[in-house]
């Protein structure tokens, strides 16, 4: 990954409250030969925030969703569109939590999940989704090789829109939720819908995650194995000695070989099916 560790820098940027005191390990992408900047992707119902990146020069760039965790487009989240767009993609992270609230300005992660994170449809998240692909086309995305990145939250939001947009071609799910109770707002969850998968995941878990147990894990390659052609073409890694967000530099949970290795696999996976 193209980074410096520039401490001054990071203590300049915007992390979300909750996840404060920043990490030493923090990881800060440069913007050297690159454009970014926050925007507004215009939906149904009202436009919504999303910070971007691309290389400055070119055109027909690959577009990468880029999808948060709980604690909505940070620091974090705005260095991973950096580092895609390094790579030579236009990157995209939309604010999904928006109409619910502001995640970084809250202290803690159980007021988090349960002031915001619980009251956000699904199928809000796929029509936001939709407006921002139809934004990267617009802004000279070539969205005939769309990739999704998401992690812990945005992991779980990654499968459910590689089962709903026919665009996507690949996406990376990193540690995200996998089953779980269903509700109006949450109707199903990545274990229900290997059959409607349209493009392939790589599936990138704990082994010491104990919100997403193991027996889900095998229970979700089980699904794959039996279900849509995207679905069997999927994959699922596992990192048996790191627990959750073990991509999160920015946190104590931050494990480098891990890290290091998926963002490997992921670059990799994305470029093995076009994107």
């Amino acid at each position: 990954m193209p980074v410096s560790s520039d401490k001054a820098a990071v203590a300049a940027a915007s992390f979300a409250k909750a996840t404060l005191p920043v990490a030493a390990t923090t990881l800060i992408t440069d913007d050297v030969g690159l454009v970014h900047r926050t925007m507004e992707v215009s939906t149904p119902d009202r436009p919504i925030p999303a910070y971007c990146a691309r290389p400055v020069s070119g055109a027909k760039w690959p577009v990468m969703l880029v999808l948060s965790e709980v604690f909505g487009v940070h620091a974090h989240i705005a260095d991973i569109c950096r580092r895609f767009a390094k790579l030579g993609y236009l990157a995209v992270a939309p604010e999904l939590f928006v109409r619910q609230g502001d995640p970084s300005s809250l202290n803690t992660i159980p007021e988090i999940l349960s002031n915001i994170v619980a009251k956000v449809p699904d199928v809000q998240l796929m029509q936001d989704l939709d407006a921002t692909v139809e934004w990267a086309e617009t802004e000279g995305g070539d969205c005939s090789r769309l990739g999704v990145n998401g992690y812990c939250w945005g992991g779980r939001v990654a499968w459910l829109y590689a089962a709903h947009s026919s665009k996507v071609k690949a996406a990376a799910a990193w540690y995200g939720r996998l089953s779980g109770p269903a509700s109006d707002l949450t109707p199903q969850h990545p274990l229900n819908m290997a059959s409607k998968l349209q493009a392939p995941v790589l599936g990138l878990y704990a082994g010491e995650d104990p919100g997403i147990p193991l027996g889900t894990v095998e229970a979700m390659r089980e699904a794959l194995a039996h279900g849509s052609p995207a679905a069997q073409a999927s994959e699922i890694l596992v990192y048996p000695r790191v627990g959750h967000a073990f991509f999160a530099d920015y946190r104590s949970s931050y494990d480098p070989h891990a890290a290091t290795e998926g963002w490997a696999k992921a670059i990799h996976w994305f470029g093995a099916h076009g994107v």
